[in-house]
């Protein structure tokens, strides 16, 4: 009724009617809370955006690949497409054009705090679009109702020797839900192709919501008394239920772990978690069995156990030089480390060339809420003093903190000390990016990936010939 009384008013041109009406339309969309429902709307939409420009651009080079970035694990070669995220040199990560301070402004918040709900992020980073709180309350309950496991894999986890490492249960029990797949049936049924990505978003959900309570079992059975997580609250948020499973009550570990659980979310496409699940989804094989693979990966040293080694550096360092050293003494630690022939961890990065954001947020966390801990002073002031060094040596393109110099210290704050169960929180939260992204992988029906190799005596003969 409002738009015939503003039109009654005003008369408006013929080229001003179909924006006012597709604005209208628009937000009518937006406010929808059925996000299957959305994606369905803008998937065809991108289909056809993607193939338009393939079929302009297809044949244009978009970057030139050198020996050594063959032999240097591929460092910048441009070969991915990842619609979720992308990782700039200066500005650190953007979901979905978005900066982690724009996030934290503009993604909704549960009812008294201030950290964004990763629920939010993955609305954001599977549409494109932020989410309002009501589409937010809608994944919260939907996640809630999907929670339950199977009880194969409940089993499964209580009977896991208390000595094998957590990301080797939590691997296991993700690939063990694959019994779950909708997409693995779906397929073996005869689905159309332009229906994958309805599959994989099922059991992209499904997994999701599953997670916390794997990973809390896990935490139970290994650290704990072993005893059940108890019931999902389908009134309380993903966070909120996650921390309650782990057995934590307080308001401020709830708040860091929606800190956490969004900011550790993804990280482009090329990182060895995030590509192992896209390549293993080109396959085919279902999000169970692509996820699974990925957290594989994320186990390795040189991924998701980095914060662990900055804190068993940083813990070191406090016994050795205790509580007030002074600034000399972390110098001459510091140097000592490196000349040495070991690295400071938690410093540099691949790709950043500034500190990274991810790591700046948590310090406000921290200098918010325990800015008298022992151990966050340590790490600020190993912020003050590592990245000159590190720049004086001369070797160090990127001597700035990132985001694994700071999580493990705000973890063992507030009582969750046991490090060999970082990776698997690292785990949880890596799920939102590389699951919204294997949606979008199904949706524009990208092939399977086979990059072709060479030899060495092959590089050699063709570089010789030319």
């Amino acid at each position: 009724m409002a738009l015939f009384r503003i039109t009654a008013t005003r008369t408006l041109e013929s080229n001003q009617v179909f924006p006012v009406l597709s604005l209208i339309a628009r937000n009518l969309t937006d406010a929808s809370t059925d996000l299957k429902g959305i994606l369905a709307k803008k998937i065809p939409k991108e289909q056809e955006r993607v193939k338009e420009f393939r079929k302009n651009y297809g044949a244009q080079k978009v970057g030139e690949v050198t020996v050594d970035m063959m032999y240097g694990g591929m460092r910048g070669i441009k070969g991915l497409v990842c619609e979720t995220s992308v990782l700039d040199p200066e500005e650190g990560i953007r979901f979905r054009g978005y900066s982690i301070p724009e996030c934290q402004k503009l993604l909704p918040k549960a009812k008294g705090g201030q950290e964004p709900l990763p629920e939010g992020l993955f609305w954001l980073l599977i549409t494109g679009d932020i989410p309002t709180e009501a589409q937010v309350a809608a994944i919260s309950k939907e996640w809630a109702n999907r929670a339950g496991l199977p009880s194969h894999v409940v089993t499964m986890l209580n009977n896991f020797p208390s000595n094998l490492h957590p990301m080797s249960q939590f691997s296991a029990a993700i690939t063990a839900l694959n019994s779950e797949s909708k997409f693995a049936k779906a397929y073996s049924d005869g689905v159309k192709k332009g229906l994958y990505w309805e599959y994989i978003y099922e059991d992209s959900m499904d997994l999701i919501a599953k997670l916390p309570v794997i990973a809390a079992t896990i935490y139970r059975n290994t650290y704990q008394d072993g005893k059940g997580v108890g019931a999902i609250d389908p009134s309380k948020d993903w966070s909120a239920n996650f921390t309650q499973m782990l057995g934590f009550d307080s308001h401020e570990f709830t708040e860091l772990m929606r800190l956490y659980l969004t900011i550790h979310s993804d990280h482009e496409g090329g990182n060895v978690s995030a590509h192992t699940v896209h390549l293993v989804g080109s396959a085919l094989s279902d999000p169970y069995l692509s996820f699974a693979a990925g957290m594989n990966g994320l186990a390795g040293p040189l991924h998701g156990l980095a914060n662990q080694e900055v804190l068993v550096f940083l813990t070191k360092m406090q016994k050795e030089l205790g509580d007030n050293v002074t600034d000399e003494k972390l110098k001459e630690y510091v140097w000592k480390t490196l000349k040495g022939g070991q690295v400071v961890p938690g410093y540099g990065h691949a790709v950043l060339r500034k500190t990274d954001p991810r790591y700046t947020c948590q310090r406000e966390f921290a200098l918010k809420h325990l800015p008298n801990d022992p151990l966050f002073k340590l790490v600020s002031q190993t912020y003050k003093i590592v990245p000159p060094i590190l720049l004086e040596t001369g070797k160090v393109k990127n001597p700035w903190p990132n985001v694994d110099a700071h999580s493990g210290v705000l973890l063992q704050y507030y009582g969750l000390k046991e490090m060999n169960y970082y990776t698997v929180l690292f785990g949880v939260s890596r799920a939102l990016g590389t699951l919204a992204s294997l949606v979008w992988d199904r949706a524009l029906g990208l092939p399977i990936e086979r990059p072709k190799s060479m030899s060495t005596d092959g590089l050699m003969k063709q570089l010789k010939a030319a």
